[in-house]
């Protein structure tokens, strides 16, 4: 009996478990795919950071989620043929961007850029004083001596480009986010640890169910 007992409680189990790890699992993937692209690079306007043709992974970002530095996907109306573009966020509304043609400060602060493509063509550019209007963004190329970016339409808005227009934020680092990957993962624990007991609880099951063999007669007296 308390063989049966314990069976049942194993089956209950993992009939709990496994429907749980999976929807957890289902969820996460679910849940990424609804909040992220796969998008190409199409132009050299990124490169070193992103060459042309490599694969990206782009995350959905709410406008108030945008920091300086980050590396969006936008789409401009009017512009670049109505194709999203990748581009660098170097300010934001209310910033100061200045540039000699060369180096760029922001609200007076020289930047520090690592991923820029300095050659013969970057220096020489024409210097820039503007200022960001609010709920807008000015958006530089990391490969500067070839990219068409806020620089060449200053008389707009001082070049800068609707925050809405933001499609999203590339990915650094891990592809997936590391608490989608938890989830995951804790889901697929679930659903094996659910089987295993499940597959227990039937196995006790069957063991209570046997008959019992018969004793040996009793040797003669």
């Amino acid at each position: 009996m308390r063989q049966q007992g314990a069976g049942g409680r194993l089956r209950v189990a993992g009939w709990v478990s496994v429907p749980l790890g999976l929807v957890l699992v289902l969820g996460s993937i679910g849940y990424f795919f609804a909040r992220h692209q796969g998008v190409t690079v199409q132009s050299e306007s990124m490169e070193p950071t992103f060459r042309q043709g490599e694969h990206l992974v782009v995350e959905d970002i709410g406008a108030d989620e945008i920091h300086r530095g980050d590396v969006v996907l936008v789409r401009v109306p009017g512009q670049y043929r109505g194709a999203p573009v990748l581009r660098r966020v170097i300010g934001t509304g209310g910033d100061h961007v200045e540039s000699d043609g060369d180096r760029v400060t922001v609200n007076g602060q020289p930047l520090d850029e690592p991923y820029v493509r300095r050659d013969e063509f970057t220096h020489g550019a024409a210097p820039y004083d503007v200022a960001v209007p609010s709920g807008r963004l000015f958006l530089l190329g990391d490969n500067r001596g070839n990219s068409n970016d806020s620089r060449f339409s200053l008389d707009e808005q001082s070049g800068s480009v609707a925050a809405s227009g933001v499609l999203g934020r590339v990915r650094d680092g891990s592809v997936v986010p590391p608490v989608l990957l938890t989830v995951g993962g804790l889901g697929i624990v679930l659903a094996l640890v659910g089987t295993g007991l499940g597959i227990g609880g039937y196995a006790a099951r069957r063991a209570s169910r046997r008959p019992l063999a018969p004793a040996p007669p009793r040797p003669a007296v």
